[in-house]
């Protein structure tokens, strides 16, 4: 993602794009978190056992490349109890994408997740790109297009760790969407922040829950 996103998602996109989920309206005290770009055995395994220590549920947006490659990872993000979603085939950016190609490519994802008996409807795009055609026949498909609230910017190498807990934590409301990286280019902030996160809004009487 582009270093100019900014943190938290201002309003005029969500008037912008009304038909994305952008944020949830809890009454209680909610945390939607979502991790992209995985599965992958480098930092997935230890994600799924930091959120287990906290009782934690997320949604994870897997590539589909990488639910071939590591199949066991995929299974064991369902077995616990976390949802999935598409997040296309090979991380294609859908600006630099021709239409059919951009669309054939999430069904090809989509076949992957059918393969190992996942049958999500969830869709983010990499990079929180999207054309307007290639919403129109997402959505049209039933599809639920996840955005995001809150951005952490773990995967971002100028974004020291301390940092990137401050990005959440200081911008964090009951109902956000909050998006970090099984990466191998976020582990390090990741492994700094996210134990910590959980930590702070576990204590402040918050539940962190699954998109369904």
């Amino acid at each position: 993602m582009p270093n100019i996103i900014p943190i938290k998602s201002p309003a005029w996109w969500k008037k912008l794009m009304p038909k994305r989920r952008w944020n949830f309206s809890d009454t209680e005290q909610s945390i939607y978190l979502t991790f992209d770009d995985g599965p992958i055995p480098e930092v997935t395994p230890w994600v799924l056992d930091c959120l287990k220590e906290y009782q934690a549920k997320a949604t994870f947006f897997c590539i589909g490349n990488n639910i071939e490659k590591h199949p066991e990872l995929f299974s064991r993000i369902i077995e616990e109890g976390h949802s999935v979603g598409n997040h296309t085939q090979n991380h294609l950016n859908a600006w630099k994408t021709k239409t059919e190609l951009y669309l054939t490519n999430i069904q090809y994802a989509q076949e992957t997740f059918y393969h190992h008996k996942s049958f999500t409807k969830l869709f983010r795009p990499p990079y929180g790109r999207l054309k307007r055609k290639q919403e129109e026949v997402l959505l049209a498909k039933g599809f639920d297009i996840i955005m995001w609230s809150v951005l952490s910017k773990d995967y971002n190498q100028k974004v020291t760790p301390e940092q990137c807990l401050k990005n959440i934590v200081e911008n964090l409301v009951s109902g956000d969407i909050v998006v970090m990286h099984d990466s191998k280019k976020a582990q390090k902030n990741l492994m700094y922040s996210l134990p910590k996160m959980l930590e702070h809004f576990s204590k402040e009487g918050y539940v962190f829950k699954k998109i369904s």
